[in-house]
Parts: C-alpha cells; sequence; structure tokens
C-alpha cells in the first residue's frame, strides 16, 4: 500500500537509531493504533482515511472471494499474519476457518479480541497472539499477511516471505506496494508536503523480486489482483505448492 499525504498512517516519525520493527511496533501501539482504530472502523474520518478503508476492504473482500470459491473454507487452517483488528480474521472464521491471528502491536491484538468477541460470540475457532511475523511457528493450510511488507526494506522482506512460506503446507497469499516507475515517484512526491510526520518507511517493493522469492520457497503463483484508489496501491498474490 501506498499512501502520499501528511499525516498518513504510514508516515513515521524519525528513529533513525531504531530499526524498522521497533518503529512500526512503537507506531501500532501510540498514534497509529488510534488512526487505524478510526479507519478499520465505521466512524466518521476524512476523505483520505475513508479512501484507505475502502481500499483496504476491497483488497480483504478480493481475498474472501477467493477462499470462498474454493468452497472449503471450513476445512482450512489459516495463519492471518499481521491481522491488524481482525478485518480479515473474523470473516474468514465465520465461513468456518480456524484461524489463528498474529500483530506485532498489543493493542491491535486486543482491540481484535474485542472485535470477535461482539460479532462472533463464541471465537472458539480463532486464536488470537501478539508476535512478529519472524516469531512465528506451526503449520497451517493456508497463510496469509495483507498490508505489512510496506513496513520492511527487501532484504528484511525476504527473509519473512521465506519465513511465512515455511509455515504454509499448501499456499500462501500476500500483498504489498508494487514499485515500479509511477509509484516510486509519487511516493517522492509524498516525501516533500511539511508536518511533523514527514518522512515516510513505506517501502516498495518489485513484483518480480515477490516472484522470485515465492518460486525460491517452492510455490506458484495462480491469482493475482490489484487494488487502487486515490491513496491505497496494493498489489495481491496467491501462490499455490508445486
Amino acid at each position: 500500500m501506498i499512501i502520499l499525504r501528511t499525516g498518513n498512517p504510514y508516515r513515521l516519525n524519525v528513529m533513525n537509531a531504531a530499526d524498522d520493527k521497533t518503529i512500526v511496533k512503537d507506531y501500532f501501539n501510540s498514534t497509529g493504533f488510534d488512526r487505524w482504530r478510526r479507519i478499520y472502523g465505521d466512524g466518521e474520518v476524512n476523505k483520505v482515511q475513508l479512501d484507505i478503508r475502502n481500499g483496504h476492504q476491497q483488497t480483504v473482500e478480493t481475498v474472501l472471494a477467493w477462499l470462498r470459491a474454493d468452497n472449503n473454507l471450513s476445512e482450512l487452517s489459516i495463519c492471518d499474519a499481521g491481522c491488524g483488528m481482525g478485518s480479515l480474521s473474523i470473516p474468514l472464521v465465520e465461513g468456518g476457518a480456524k484461524v489463528f491471528a498474529s500483530d506485532i502491536s498489543e493493542k491491535m491484538v486486543q482491540e481484535g479480541k474485542e472485535r470477535a468477541a461482539s460479532v462472533l460470540g463464541n471465537t472458539e475457532n480463532l486464536t488470537f497472539a501478539v508476535q512478529d511475523l519472524e516469531t512465528l511457528s506451526g503449520s497451517y493450510h493456508t497463510v496469509i499477511c495483507l498490508d505489512v511488507l510496506i513496513h520492511y526494506p527487501q532484504d528484511k522482506a525476504d527473509e519473512m516471505i521465506s519465513h511465512l512460506c515455511s509455515l504454509a503446507q499448501s499456499r500462501i497469499i500476500l500483498s504489498f506496494a508494487p514499485k515500479t516507475c509511477a509509484y516510486s515517484i509519487l511516493k517522492k512526491i509524498g516525501s516533500f508536503f511539511p508536518g511533523p510526520s514527514k518522512t515516510t518507511r513505506a517501502y516498495l517493493h518489485r513484483e518480480a523480486d515477490v516472484i522470485k522469492i515465492l518460486e525460491k520457497n517452492g510455490l506458484k503463483v495462480e491469482r493475482q489482483s490489484m487494488t487502487r484508489t486515490r491513496f491505497y496501491f496494493s498489489r495481491l498474490l496467491e501462490a499455490t505448492r508445486k
């Protein structure tokens, strides 16, 4: 995903002494949590936030449509890595899947638990955990990671995608902000806007590089989609075991 306006949820303060994971964790346990709780909710938001909400929901709906089309959702174990507040996990459980949902942010996970309890009532098939991508373990039919790779540079993304692939018995579904000339220019323009949260750590990734990592780990891309709104750009890939 790419977001270009000052004050957007992905525009993080400069913290040169900290690594990306620490920055992401601190951000989503503080100002980032409040911003994204509004975006993922149903309340009134500004035009930029509404655009981002709609874009993210389109990505979620595409994933749900793919899984429902396979007509075996009730048979699946799914890892929702970087689950946020459960916008994907909750409907997956409603569809009959057994879901392990994790996020690096404790606040995100707590909000997800509360929303799940409100929507589902019985959360027997949904487990939440506070974990980063690198420490995830287990084995799942399908591993899903939406709108997380934007926070990490290519070398870290390679490690994390490979790790997620090792957890997937059959399939992995990823979304990322594609690195193209046009999107790189838009991202550069966004960095010129003034404001206290000027510096962005929104990393773009070449689709060819992501596919290469998937193939290296024994998976082949079967379905793909692209979500484009004014402020949200996300490439979605589904890869299955060869």
